[in-house]
């Protein structure tokens, strides 16, 4: 499935150099092929060849030119090559084409060594543009290629790079998220390299990237990964109960080797000590797989009842194995001293809704099916917690922010008067401002007095640096109105003026 493409290299013997007299691995021959990409710019049955053996060739020069010639990686950043890279994938052109581009990107990837080359490749955010790219993943060979770039790019984190990756302004990071989406892929091969991605993500030492990891996607990977796992333990254990006659040794070797690899991974996660991910994942463990399946078994081997149960010989087997093969203490203990004590008060015999209505935190044990698939409570993370997009400022939503600190009584209608009377006493004179929300009353007000032809500045009773703010000429005034005013805004800021009017006479 991982194997490489055979067309790859130029076809043989020397295909790349049939152009007399070129030398392929120059910066000459680089700025060839970029007068070539800008002439075939879009993607056709008659140039589809042409472009992959375009891509390929400068796919060479770069690893010749980060070895030999730094002023190649100047021209393919000056002349932003990427994009054209970028430009042939989003026109979707085949899956000949994404193949090709996905292994070039990852030899390409593979083999470049110093830190500046690498910085140039990663940086204008075009490699997250195709990691993100909506590829034809029931195609193997894309999903091949496709995985096995994650992973190359995983290879390449540091506390450098992962910057490239991790936008932490915009609570953002592809490479890890669009992997894990695969964890539970058909292809054993694939859920391997998600594996080797997510560790070597929780090896870097960046905070503000784990604290994502962590109040973001943690919950949901580590719930549905446990989920997979139970999963594959159950259908092992009817693997065992049905063959009797021992037909199917072989798959069910298969399924104790693919369990073994789940707990080695749980183990690997668990050892690189990341403090608040292990708190996480030994929760989940503990409370929906190891005490609800595992140790349940053990003590309830009832036929009927509503939960998920294994035989009590391959319960024995699998704790065995978490003890062989798990070496984190704060899990193995807690496992232990369940067991050792006899302690059937974790378990409940509450009914299925009540248990999933329930928090782990409130003793609940149970082996149950997240509510969300890990791709769904992803996307419902991403939104979370995100800043309000900030709005144009205009009379509608200046002070939006106070009134929404301030609770909804403050911010009623009979807040505006107020506001104008404390700022028109000598005290609000001295302070020299109106408070924050009060524009919204005064500039419609300001701009209703203008278009009944009154004087602004008997409107605005207030010093001479607010007046400035908001007086304006008369017939700028009503050419603001009319474009951005509507009838309806009209007749309330009438109705304001009227308060106001009001307000002045009862003085």
């Amino acid at each position: 499935m991982f194997g490489r493409s055979r067309s790859w290299g130029g076809g043989g013997g020397g295909g790349g150099h049939g152009k007399a007299g070129r030398n392929i691995h120059s910066l000459e021959h680089l700025k060839y092929m970029y007068h070539v990409l800008t002439k075939n710019t879009t993607v056709t049955d008659h140039n589809r060849n042409l472009l992959v053996e375009t891509i390929r060739s400068i796919t060479e020069i770069l690893i010749w030119g980060d070895q030999n010639d730094s002023s190649v990686f100047d021209f393919f950043l000056e002349k932003n090559m990427f994009v054209y890279f970028l430009n042939i994938l989003r026109q979707k052109s085949g899956r000949y084409v994404c193949v090709q581009l996905l292994q070039t990107l990852n030899i390409l990837f593979e083999n470049i060594s110093h830190e500046t080359s690498l910085y140039y490749l990663l940086s204008n955010n075009y490699v997250n543009s195709i990691i993100v790219h909506k590829f034809d993943f029931s195609d193997e060979e894309i999903m091949a290629y496709y995985i096995s770039f994650l992973k190359t790019l995983s290879l390449k984190l540091n506390n450098h790079t992962v910057h490239f990756f991790y936008n932490e302004h915009t609570n953002d990071f592809a490479l890890y998220t669009e992997a894990i989406k695969f964890f539970n892929h058909p292809e054993s091969m694939v859920r391997i390299a998600v594996r080797t991605i997510t560790l070597n993500v929780y090896q870097v030492n960046n905070q503000p990237m784990l604290h994502y990891i962590r109040d973001k996607t943690a919950v949901p990977y580590f719930s549905n990964l446990v989920w997979f796992i139970g999963s594959h333990v159950i259908e092992l254990d009817n693997c065992v109960q049905t063959d009797e006659e021992h037909r199917n040794r072989g798959k069910l070797s298969d399924l104790v080797a693919e369990h073994l690899d789940h707990l080695h991974y749980l183990n690997d996660i668990l050892i690189i000590n990341c403090e608040f991910l292990n708190d996480v994942l030994t929760d989940h463990l503990l409370n929906s797989l190891f005490l609800p399946l595992y140790v349940y078994s053990l003590v309830n081997q009832d036929k009927g009842g509503e939960r998920p149960k294994i035989s009590l010989q391959v319960s024995l087997y699998l704790l065995s194995q978490v003890f062989l093969i798990i070496h984190y203490a704060p899990l193995v203990n807690s496992l232990a001293e369940v067991i050792l004590n006899g302690d059937l008060s974790v378990f409940s015999s509450r009914v299925e809704q009540d248990v999933q209505k329930s928090s782990v935190k409130t003793g609940i044990r149970c082996f149950i099916k997240p509510s969300e698939t890990l791709e769904r409570s992803l996307e419902i993370n991403k939104h979370k917690g995100k800043k309000r997009q900030q709005k144009r400022p205009n009379y509608k939503n200046v002070g939006e922010d106070e009134e929404d600190e301030r609770g909804p009584e403050e911010a009623q209608d009979g807040a505006a008067p107020m506001a104008l009377r404390k700022a028109s006493s000598p005290a609000g004179r001295a302070k020299g401002a109106l408070p924050g929300n009060w524009v919204r009353f005064l500039i419609p007000a300001c701009v209703c007095a203008a278009l009944l032809g009154l004087e602004t500045a008997a409107v605005c009773e207030t010093p001479a640096q607010e007046i400035e703010m908001v007086i304006m000429e008369r017939c700028k005034l009503i050419s603001v109105t009319e474009q951005n005013i509507t009838d309806e805004e009209k007749s309330a800021a009438a109705s304001e003026m009227s308060n106001w009017n009001r307000y002045r006479k009862s003085r």
